[in-house]
């Protein structure tokens, strides 16, 4: 894909990698460019999953160009994050096409090519085990046994890699004194979560809230289940980025140009990026004046000081929107079947997934436990508003705290799983952003 053009000015991009060191080169012109610049505002966005710079890079001047229109008299500067995740070639990323996925005769998905080499560039010198693994999904096998060894190579594929410091950053909630769990998906009977996940997706495909559970073949989960323990992957890797990365930089940034004010925008795991920069800001840095969280694809218990269901535990984020000189605006919409669905089941921490599945049905996980920001918005922390996004619009946003905006009118299209979750290239979602910052 060539390379687009950015469509406003002055740009710049930002490269971390998997541990959120960044390239110090494109650091340091940004230092330098925004005093060069004289710019006053500059909005930070983060990309969720994703495979590659120009698909990156598109989605920021798709969702950057109205912004000199909407705010002419602004000295606005821009940057884009890019960081280590990737998408699986099924999921659409906004404005490019989605790839059709080969299928095996049974019916089930398969690791097209395109997907193999992000696995490859996304998690390097494992290319013995991609292979397994895509060889596998191909073949079924039917031995008992086959679907165990399935899920002992996508934790091999998946784990932190020693010394790094990534796996202390897949926590959403945290207790004292209590561990944090492992997700189902890597602790349970692999038969089972596979079950789970291939009766998750037979009742989002055929529109039911729940209908879809029954029995199935379990390698119809098997393919969900790499893509949701590739989403943990990326989990952990965008709360390292943004807190070893992002924060300390913006911190940097507010030491040799004090003056600029910066508004953080992150898309779905990108909004957990933007969120953990929040705890990497230094003391006293109140140069952060927004932040707004399109489709957050983390949890929605993660600013909550207390949670609902156990009072002895808090968000991993709790009280990090004081650190914001402004509000934390929450973008979420119903449409998202992304969030709605596999998400809740994937990201559960403690417990069975599956029983909970068979209990309340898909469309009551919404808000169950392990709900998503995308979802529902911000839970349970005390005083947080709500409003739709025409009434955020023509209204005036709260100066601080936690704010969820409906997006339901706009972040909607795309029948299949992950179509809404990434509608957000909008102009009013630009609006959003501008009002939230008080981009003038």
């Amino acid at each position: 894909m060539a390379q687009p053009a950015m469509s406003v000015a002055p740009y710049w991009e930002l490269t971390f990698d998997a541990d959120g060191d960044v390239d110090g080169a494109q650091r340091d012109r940004l230092l330098a460019g925004v005093r060069q610049r004289g710019v006053r505002d500059l909005v930070v966005f983060a990309h969720g999953w994703n495979n590659d710079r120009a698909g990156a890079t598109l989605l920021y001047s798709r969702f950057f160009e109205p912004f000199p229109r909407l705010a002419p008299t602004a000295r606005t500067g821009y940057v884009g994050v890019l960081w280590p995740s990737m998408r699986f070639a099924d999921e659409p990323i906004p404005d490019l096409p989605r790839t059709a996925v080969r299928v095996t005769a049974a019916g089930g998905p398969v690791l097209d090519e395109g997907t193999r080499h992000a696995l490859l560039e996304t998690f390097p010198g494992r290319a013995v085990l991609v292979e397994q693994i895509a060889r596998m999904l191909e073949q079924r096998p039917p031995e008992e046994g086959e679907l165990a060894e399935f899920g002992r190579l996508v934790r091999l594929l998946v784990e932190v890699v020693p010394p790094g410091p990534q796996a202390l950053f897949a926590a959403d909630t945290v207790a004292e004194g209590v561990p944090q769990d492992e997700p189902e998906m890597f602790t349970g009977a692999t038969a089972d979560v596979c079950e789970t996940f291939a009766a998750a997706l037979r009742g989002s495909r055929s529109g039911g809230e729940g209908r879809g559970f029954g029995p199935g073949d379990p390698w119809d989960g098997a393919h969900e289940l790499l893509r949701q323990a590739t989403y943990y992957a990326m989990k952990r890797r965008a709360g390292t980025v943004g807190e070893r990365g992002l924060g300390p930089l913006a911190g940097r940034l507010a030491g040799v140009a004090p003056g600029v004010r910066v508004h953080l925008v992150g898309h779905s795991f990108g909004a957990r990026l933007v969120s953990f920069a929040l705890r990497g800001l230094p003391r006293g840095v109140r140069s952060v004046k927004s932040v707004t969280l399109l489709q957050g694809a983390f949890s929605h218990y993660a600013f909550a000081g207390r949670l609902p269901h156990d009072p002895r535990a808090g968000g991993v984020l709790q009280g990090q929107q004081n650190r914001i000189d402004g509000p934390l605006v929450c973008c979420h919409s119903r449409h998202d079947s992304a969030l709605g669905t596999m998400y809740p089941l994937a990201s559960r921490m403690a417990g069975d997934a599956r029983g909970a599945a068979a209990e309340f049905g898909v469309g009551d996980l919404l808000g169950a436990k392990w709900g998503a920001l995308g979802r529902n918005g911000v839970r349970a922390v005390p005083g947080t508003r709500g409003f739709l996004l025409g009434e955020a619009l023509t209204g005036r946003l709260p100066a601080a705290g936690c704010v969820n905006v409906d997006a339901s009118a706009v972040v909607r299209r795309g029948g299949a799983p992950a179509g809404a979750h990434s509608d957000i290239v909008h102009p009013e979602l630009a609006r959003l952003v501008l009002a939230a910052g008080r981009i003038r």
